[in-house]
């Protein structure tokens, strides 16, 4: 019994550790979108950020689908619950700055090793933590269940 517990345990790290993966992708994907529109096509910076964003979620989608859940659901159902779990673990995430913010953390300041830190730039990896905690939950429940 204890044996399979751990091969489960195992097998849902490696899945979280394929959609941290993804999520480094994303990041790169996103900037290299909006670097391309806005500095190399002339792109205005709002429409290139735009565009940046949405081929960053495709590409969640589409590689969260395929390689980190390995779902063989429909695209058109997936596609919409992705983005509904977007939306949602977003708002979520801006809850959680907003209310850490407004919280004795947001008037911190701290410096290491020269990086100066506020309470806003530590209330944003937190709340960077929940959406990535939230959306993976999501997921695997809900959109590639």
């Amino acid at each position: 019994m204890r044996a399979g517990a751990a091969r489960l345990r195992r097998a849902h790290l490696r899945q979280f550790a394929r959609y941290c993966a993804v999520g480094v992708l994303n990041t790169a994907v996103t900037f290299a979108v909006i670097y391309l529109c806005s500095a190399v096509v002339g792109l205005n910076e709002y429409l290139s950020n735009i565009l940046g964003y949405f081929a960053g979620l495709v590409n969640s989608f589409v590689f969260n689908k395929l390689w980190t859940f390995r779902s063989h659901g429909g695209y058109r159902g997936e596609a919409v619950r992705f983005a509904v779990g977007f939306g949602v673990c977003y708002l979520l995430q801006l809850w959680a700055v907003w209310m850490l913010t407004g919280s004795a953390l947001g008037s911190l300041t701290f410096c290491v090793h020269g990086i100066v830190f506020t309470g806003y730039a530590v209330a944003t990896l937190i709340g960077n933590i929940v959406y990535t905690l939230a959306n993976f939950i999501y997921n695997k429940l809900v959109t590639f269940r």
